[in-house]
């Protein structure tokens, strides 16, 4: 498999909303190549965040590839709603689809790229019958619900599990790494075979994110 660049994905929860346009243009300038949008539904995660409108709002922002991913229970009431919205990708939880397969294929009816996430309690091996379906795969180095979280060791194994399995099934497959990522371990999560890191707290709280991507950016090549 050729060499990949990898990608970065601020994600717009740990950005300041009371300016978010700034905050977007602060990703663009950086060289972001997504917008990682967090969705969450108290449910699913004991978390609220915001919905399609707020997605409506960034996309209109920016010509970034709007990255959403649903931690929310029974996706597929809301998917269509979040493409209208400007997504351009959209990834469900393993845990939160009773028929995943039909959930992944709802999706990509729709247009968008269909990628699945999952927790970091929850093995590699439960995405095999549906790797080939897959655009992306999200595996969470933290447990979903806060920013701000470190990362679990843990999930460097998941990627290289993941990586070999995509080798065999679904080369073109993106695999994105969310939870705890800074300059200290990207490194290692890219080495491993992770191809896009989600970066929250490490990117908008930084005192320099543009800084902190270049760095993050010249450790992963």
């Amino acid at each position: 498999m050729p060499a990949r660049s990898t990608l970065l994905a601020p994600s717009i929860l740990s950005a300041d909303f009371t300016r978010l346009k700034e905050s977007i243009d602060l990703a663009t300038q950086a060289g972001a190549d997504w917008m990682h949008c967090d969705i969450m539904d108290g449910n699913f995660v004991p978390n609220i965040t915001f919905g399609p409108f707020i997605v409506q709002a960034i996309a209109a922002c920016t010509s970034m590839v709007i990255d959403t991913h649903l931690m929310i229970a029974d996706p597929d009431r809301y998917i269509e709603d979040f493409v209208k919205a400007g997504s351009h990708q959209i990834t469900v939880h393993q845990e939160a689809c009773p028929h995943l397969h039909r959930t992944i294929q709802f999706i990509k009816s729709l247009g968008v790229k269909a990628g699945v996430s999952i927790n970091p309690g929850t093995p590699v091996s439960t995405l095999e019958s549906v790797l080939q379906d897959l655009d992306l795969v999200l595996l969470m180095s933290v447990n979903p619900g806060f920013g701000g979280q470190k990362f679990i060791p843990s999930a460097v194994g998941k990627i290289a599990q993941l990586n070999e399995m995509r080798l065999q099934e679904n080369p073109g497959m993106v695999i994105a790494v969310d939870g705890g990522i800074t300059e200290e371990n990207a490194q290692m999560v890219v080495s491993a075979g992770a191809d896009a890191l989600i970066a929250g707290t490490a990117f908008f709280k930084s005192a320099d994110p543009a800084g902190t991507a270049a760095k993050i950016r010249a450790m992963t090549r």
